[in-house]
């Protein structure tokens, strides 16, 4: 059934899916050409400088889009979570605040120093300004993480006059799940960077397309995905512990946990719900596995979602009473997400160690095996999808507070908004993101096609007063004034 509620959340996931999936791309691909461009002024290597230009075409596309899409985003929240945005505005103000005018305005002014600096800068300063850049992408999603954080977490606040208002800045930065949660997404960047700059390199050996240039390229990329993923792993593992204390209702429906399990924990690899009945109707289980994931020990219980759907029925009476009592978050979709997620994570960690392996000097056999490069170029969008994953989980495990034990979904629509009018905007921006993601895609192979030694001239001078632009004119006009007399003349 369309409802106001129904509608809103799902223009909102839609948008911030979208979105999401241009951030970890941009800041990826800053840090992969900030460090292709150090190699380049390191070594002198003018390779490098043409990898850089390549590669950071590419990057300035996602920005474009991730910026448009994340100003879209930032309207929902006045448009359909009006009463969400009156309750936690003197909250959320502070860190977005933060974002736009610090970190966004640092991010955008080198950016553009950067585009337009080559040749005009010394190499050093240049790069420099593209390391600046990755610096405000990070403070960026530091600050919007530490909002979201909050949400999860509420800390540092006190409830005034039917308002959150902020009483502890420093305890928002220091909200545990601030720290875990942007340790997990920040490293997520880095697989992101690594697997796309891996994965577009591996397309282009595969067609013949200056496979010396891109032999390097791919190599780096598995490094820095490597580094990624391991570090992505553990910051994952040290947040579901945290979860698991704050959000026990939402722990126990990644793993599918409708009764409190027996000590040791046995793990559903494979399970299906019936989740009007609130219980597992099929799963293939793996002894003792529970208890070490959660714990990381071979023994220890997990508290069922029962049992703790009936604690928050005493804790939240009224709450229960909105919702009729249902705590439960999706579970069919939390516990499949999530080993989407886990299963890509080791599937990374997997690949780019042996990426490496096949690309060592001694014996580069992965230039060579088209199978091999067929894998690590559909690899590209592995980071994307295991992200998405997350973020469902992360968002949906919250059901049924936007901001846990404090505000509920319902609470937080907007007053004024109709079924139709949402249902519109909805089509609206689907087709939208489906347009802009195409203009993506199309510039993006455009730019690959035209290869390496194309970039050379990706970023010409644009400057109107430049000596070059103004001896152009002034040939222009000697020429347009030449026919003009010699018409004359013929009149």
């Amino acid at each position: 059934m369309l409802t106001i509620e129904t509608l809103a959340r799902f223009q909102f996931a839609m948008t911030t899916i979208f979105h999401f999936f241009f951030v970890p791309l941009s800041v990826g691909m800053v840090l992969m050409t900030a460090i292709m461009e150090t190699i380049y002024v390191k070594t002198g290597d003018e390779k490098w400088k043409k990898r850089t230009k390549f590669f950071g075409s590419i990057m300035l596309l996602s920005f474009a889009v991730g910026v448009v899409t994340g100003i879209i985003q930032e309207f929902q929240f006045g448009m359909n979570w009006s009463d969400y945005s009156r309750y936690v505005g003197d909250i959320f103000g502070a860190p977005l605040a933060v974002e736009a005018l610090l970190a966004f305005f640092l991010e955008s002014t080198f950016l553009g120093v950067w585009m337009f600096g080559w040749d005009k800068l010394g190499k050093k300063l240049h790069n420099a300004t593209l390391w600046i850049v990755f610096v405000g992408t990070f403070l960026s999603s530091l600050w919007i993480l530490a909002a979201n954080s909050w949400m999860q977490n509420p800390v540092g606040y006190e409830v005034k006059g039917g308002r959150a208002t902020l009483t502890s800045f420093s305890a928002l930065l220091t909200n545990p799940q601030t720290i875990l949660e942007f340790s997990h997404v920040a490293t997520g960047f880095l697989v992101t960077g690594g697997f796309v700059v891996a994965g577009i390199s591996a397309y282009q050996i595969l067609k013949n397309r200056e496979i010396d240039m891109f032999k390097p390229v791919l190599r780096l990329g598995l490094l820095v995905a490597l580094i990624g993923a391991v570090g992505n792993f553990v910051a994952g593992d040290q947040q579901m512990i945290e979860v698991k204390n704050s959000q026990p209702m939402k722990f126990a429906a990644t793993e599918g946990v409708y009764e409190t399990t027996p000590d040791p924990a046995a793990w559903d690899m494979v399970a299906f719900f019936n989740e009007a009945d609130h219980k597992e109707v099929f799963g293939i289980q793996i002894p003792y596995m529970l208890s070490i994931l959660t714990y990381h020990r071979p023994s220890g219980s997990v508290e069922g979602m029962n049992e703790i759907n009936a604690q928050l029925q005493k804790k939240y009476p009224d709450v229960a009473k909105e919702i009729g009592g249902n705590f439960f978050p999706p579970v069919t979709v939390l516990f499949w997400t999530f080993r989407i997620m886990a299963g890509l994570s080791m599937l990374m960690i997997l690949l780019s160690a042996l990426g490496l392996f096949w690309t060592r000097k001694k014996k580069p056999s992965l230039y060579e095996n088209k199978f091999g490069l067929q894998v690590y170029r559909w690899m590209l969008f592995a980071p994307f999808l295991a992200i998405t994953s997350g973020w469902l989980v992360t968002e949906l495990g919250r059901y049924p507070w936007t901001v846990y034990g404090l505000f509920t979904i319902k609470d937080s629509v907007s007053p004024n908004v109709s079924v139709g009018s949402l249902l519109f905007s909805n089509i609206v921006y689907f087709f939208l993101f489906c347009f802009l993601g195409a203009v993506m895609v199309y510039f993006t192979l455009q730019r690959m096609k035209q290869g390496v030694e194309g970039a050379e001239t990706a970023y010409v001078s644009l400057d109107s007063f430049s000596q070059e632009n103004f001896a152009s004119s002034s040939k222009e006009d000697s020429e347009i004034q030449k026919e003009t007399d010699e018409k004359g003349v013929d009149k």
